[in-house]
């Protein structure tokens, strides 16, 4: 090789470095730093302070009764702590790929887990139990989210397995499952393509479901034995678009705050809707969230987490007060 051709060379990948560079500079610069301002639920101006970045994963935030804070760092099969100083340390380890929590009065956290995918208690030691792993003779796909009633009964959607298509279809099949207090487990919506985050309305008459696969949130109404009514429309998500792997709006965690809004994890942000569904604003973040949860003292902060990062944002009106999330 002549020396013009090395010189070349060298030059251009000192260009592609240089370029590469660059570009991350030019995407960190542009990362939002404040929010933008929502009336009733967040100022203008507001930091979106980044509390920690690099985990292997981040799902499933879930605020404990002192303030503080656990999530999963899901693909290292591990529980983080957040305590309010900001500092974590580790709350659980080996914990069968936890997606995400919910908390039962008693104390109980109950979880949904992927890697031998199930729906159980998982803490405090002595406590841990399996609630469901199969329905109707078939194993779960991929266990997502949950949610618990203020009669112990539990609501959790199963997202199913991403599959190329020479895979087999995976062992059960996407939905939404109800398991009340002490009884059996019934599928309660079997018509969604990728079922995600699910949240209660405060007044427990509303279950809503994210569909990752569509351009609405879903809501149902809740019959008094814990059943759904048909299937609507509650709100439309921004950002919805055709992807590789079809169809998306990123639709992930879900939260509502003490007045009944509903908080939104997606692509576009944290997109926030009134109880009747109407479109308030979008929170953006320097990284797509993929879950969320009110915490603190008087669960006025809200935390994101997602592709490995979790940040805090100071909020207006604070998160329910009648569940753990």
């Amino acid at each position: 090789m002549s020396k013009q051709s090395t010189a070349a060379l060298l030059a251009a990948g000192i260009f592609s470095v240089i370029s590469a560079a660059s570009a991350q500079d030019a995407a960190t610069a542009s990362a939002p730093t404040t929010t933008t301002g929502i009336s009733g639920v967040v100022a203008a101006g507001t930091p979106i302070k980044l509390i920690k970045d690099g985990f292997n994963g981040t799902e499933g935030p879930l605020p404990l009764p002192d303030g503080s804070l656990i999530f999963t760092e899901n693909r290292a099969d591990r529980v983080i702590h957040l305590a309010k100083d900001g500092s974590t340390s580790t709350f659980l380890e080996k914990a069968n790929g936890i997606n995400a929590f919910a908390a039962a009065p008693n104390g109980d956290l109950y979880a949904v887990q992927t890697l031998k995918p199930r729906v159980g208690i998982v803490h405090p030691p002595g406590r841990e139990k399996v609630l469901a792993e199969r329905y109707d003779g078939a194993s779960f796909g991929r266990p997502n989210d949950l949610v618990i009633d203020q009669r112990g009964g539990l609501y959790f959607t199963d997202s199913g397995t991403q599959l190329n298509p020479d895979q087999q279809p995976p062992p059960g099949k996407p939905g939404v499952y109800y398991l009340p207090l002490g009884g059996q487990l019934e599928k309660v919506v079997s018509d969604i393509e990728r079922p995600n985050g699910v949240q209660l309305s405060p007044d427990e008459k509303i279950l809503y479901v994210a569909n990752t696969a569509g351009e609405h949130v879903l809501a149902y109404d809740i019959d008094k034995d814990g059943r759904l009514g048909p299937r609507r429309n509650f709100a439309r998500l921004e950002g919805w678009k055709h992807t590789d792997t079809g169809p998306s709006s990123g639709a992930d965690g879900l939260a509502v705050d003490r007045d009944g809004r509903l908080y939104v994890a997606s692509t576009a942000g944290v997109q926030v809707f009134t109880s009747k569904g109407a479109a308030l604003g979008i929170i953006p973040l320097p990284k797509a969230p993929q879950n969320l949860a009110f915490a603190g003292d008087d669960k006025k902060t809200l935390y994101v987490v997602g592709r490995g990062a979790v940040y805090s944002i100071a909020t207006l009106s604070g998160g329910y007060q009648g569940r753990s999330k």
